[in-house]
C-alpha cells in the first residue's frame, strides 16, 4: 500500500471533539449524563485503551466568585488521590481556559448507575441488595475516615454506579464533595432534596448527612421508588423532612429487618450510626466476607 494512503480504519474512527492538554484523553460528543453544574461525556484513554468518563463543570455558573472556583479546583485535586475499590477513580484534572471549564477524568462503570440498573432488573434478592448496600458503606467509611474528612453530600442511587457483570458497586460524582475541617462540619447546601438530611437544609452538618442519604438509597433499592415521590415540589419535601415525616415508600417495606435498618440511618444526627458501625450491624451477618 502506498505510504500516502491513510488507514481506512482510521477514517472510520469516531472523532474526538476535544482532547486533554497531555493528549492522552479524548472526548466524544456522546453525553452520558448532566446535572446542574456538570456534564459527563463518553471518552477514551489512549494510553490504557479503556473508555472513561469526561466530566466538565461550567465555571460560568460561578462567575464573579473566584474563591468558589479555587475551592472547587483544590477539592477536585484532593479527590484525585483517593483510591478505594468502592469509589469511582479520578485520573486527571485541569482547567480549560478557552471555554472556562473545569475538566476531570473518571473511570466509567459498564452498567451505568444503580437507579437505572435496578429498574432494568426487577427480580433482585434481598441478599443482592445487602451486597450493594455494604459496598456503598465501605466507600462511605473510606471517605469519612479520610484526613481531611470528605462528605459526599449528594449520595443517591443516580450517583452510585455498578459493574453488573461482577456485582461491584462504586460511589461516584465526588467532584463537588465537601472537604471539611477538624470539627467535621460543613456549611453550604448541596444535594438532591429527596435524599437530603434535615440538618443539611440548616447549613450546619457533619458526615452523618451521608448516612441519612444512604438510608434513602436502601429504601429506593428495595422499593424501586424515589423517596417522597408523593410530593410535587421541593418546598413540600423540605416541609416533610424538617418535620420528621417519613416518605410513603417506607410503608411499602414489608421486611421488619430492612425497615429497622433504614430507620437507623434516618434517625436524628447524634443517634445515627457511623458507616463503620453500620458495617458491623447484624443486618449484614448473613453475607460472606469475600463480597
Amino acid at each position: 500500500m502506498p505510504s500516502s494512503m491513510s488507514d481506512p480504519l482510521e477514517n472510520d474512527a469516531e472523532p474526538f471533539v476535544e482532547t486533554d492538554p497531555s493528549g492522552r484523553f479524548g472526548r466524544y460528543n456522546e453525553l452520558l449524563g448532566s446535572g446542574a453544574v456538570k456534564k459527563v461525556y463518553r471518552g477514551f484513554d489512549q494510553e490504557e485503551g479503556i473508555e472513561i468518563a469526561w466530566n466538565q463543570v461550567d465555571l460560568q455558573n460561578f462567575s464573579g466568585d473566584e474563591r468558589m472556583v479555587k475551592r472547587i479546583q483544590s477539592e477536585v485535586y484532593l479527590l484525585r488521590s483517593l483510591r478505594h475499590k468502592n469509589i469511582i477513580a479520578l485520573y486527571a484534572v485541569w482547567l480549560g481556559r478557552e471555554n472556562n471549564t473545569l475538566n476531570f477524568i473518571t473511570e466509567v462503570c459498564i452498567s451505568g448507575n444503580l437507579r437505572e440498573y435496578r429498574k432494568k432488573h426487577k427480580h433482585v434478592s434481598l441478599m443482592a441488595l445487602k451486597k450493594w448496600a455494604r459496598q456503598i458503606l465501605r466507600g462511605l467509611e473510606y471517605l469519612h475516615k479520610h484526613e481531611p474528612c470528605i462528605i459526599h453530600r449528594d449520595l443517591n442511587c443516580g450517583n452510585v454506579f455498578i459493574n453488573g457483570n461482577v456485582g461491584q458497586v462504586k460511589i461516584g460524582d465526588l467532584g463537588l464533595a465537601a472537604i471539611v475541617g477538624q470539627d467535621h462540619t460543613a456549611h453550604s447546601i448541596l444535594g438532591t432534596p429527596e435524599f437530603m438530611a434535615p440538618e443539611l437544609y440548616e447549613e450546619d452538618y457533619t458526615e452523618m448527612v451521608d448516612i441519612y442519604s444512604f438510608g434513602m438509597c436502601v429504601l429506593e433499592m428495595v422499593t424501586m421508588e424515589i423517596p417522597y415521590n408523593e410530593c410535587d415540589s421541593v418546598a413540600k419535601i423540605y416541609k416533610r423532612v424538617s418535620h420528621g415525616i417519613r416518605p410513603l415508600a417506607l410503608r411499602k417495606v414489608k421486611d421488619p429487618e430492612v425497615q429497622a435498618f433504614i430507620e437507623k440511618c434516618l434517625a436524628k444526627p447524634r443517634e445515627r450510626p457511623s458507616a463503620m458501625e453500620l458495617l458491623k450491624d447484624p443486618f449484614f451477618d448473613d453475607l460472606e466476607d469475600l463480597v
